[in-house]
């Protein structure tokens, strides 16, 4: 089974294949993109745990990606990849929230030692949540279904289970509804009317007895989007 999905976005077609072999000889799964409308579409929709950017790239540049990233998806690991002597790339990449660099020629070895430190301290290293917690019962995402203490049951759409997690997965920080888009329904935010989001929250909140506008568990964060409150173990 291969291990979380990196994102190499690399122009230069040698380099670019070395590191995704050396990627998938470590055990991640690799994907590609080569130029910057490329990787910037990779890096909104696909099921990535990092990102490896390289600043300069045709159709586009590194840093427009990167800003791209950290609007719609905050917490997702970058590593930006530069020529030796570029501090100034690099000093301007790491301001703007790359979590790491690696200066060009590198070896394997240094390569793969950033990425997984970075994926170790990262938010969104896959988690595996297969229940979680609600007032007066559980919701099993597994199954697909919310279980209540009192016997009653209601059915969770994919959709509905994967949104849960993705909340529960990130307790306690407020997520814009933008990120929402880019990590649950994997498609660029700015295409699509973020109402959408409002709409399965209200449909969620009903079906996890979580009434009132600002609900329990999911906090509505004015300005912001949603947050996810754990509560107390029912049980």
């Amino acid at each position: 089974m291969a291990g979380p999905r990196i994102l190499v976005i690399e122009d230069d077609a040698a380099i670019r294949r070395g590191i995704a072999d050396a990627l998938a000889f470590a055990g991640y799964e690799p994907l590609q993109a080569a130029t910057g409308p490329e990787g910037l579409a990779a890096a909104a929709r696909a099921d990535c745990a990092l990102v490896l950017l390289d600043l300069v790239l045709p159709g586009g540049d590194g840093f427009h990606i990167l800003a791209e990233v950290r609007r719609s998806r905050p917490t997702l690991p970058v590593i930006i990849l530069t020529a030796k002597g570029e501090e100034a790339d690099r000093v301007r990449g790491l301001t703007m929230g790359a979590d790491d660099y690696v200066v060009k020629p590198f070896s394997v070895k240094e390569l793969l030692a950033r990425i997984q430190a970075v994926l170790r301290r990262s938010p969104e290293r896959p988690t595996d949540i297969a229940e979680v917690p609600i007032p007066c019962g559980v919701a099993d995402l597994a199954r697909g279904e919310i279980r209540f203490d009192d016997g009653a049951r209601a059915a969770l759409s994919p959709r509905e289970a994967e949104l849960l997690r993705y909340l529960a997965a990130n307790a306690g920080r407020a997520i814009a509804r933008e990120e929402i888009l880019a990590r649950v329904w994997r498609i660029d935010p700015r295409n699509v009317e973020t109402r959408t989001i409002d709409m399965h929250v209200t449909r969620l909140r009903e079906k996890l007895r979580d009434a009132g506008e600002d609900g329990a568990v999911i906090l509505t964060v004015r300005g912001k989007g949603y947050m996810w409150r754990a509560p107390e173990p029912s049980r």
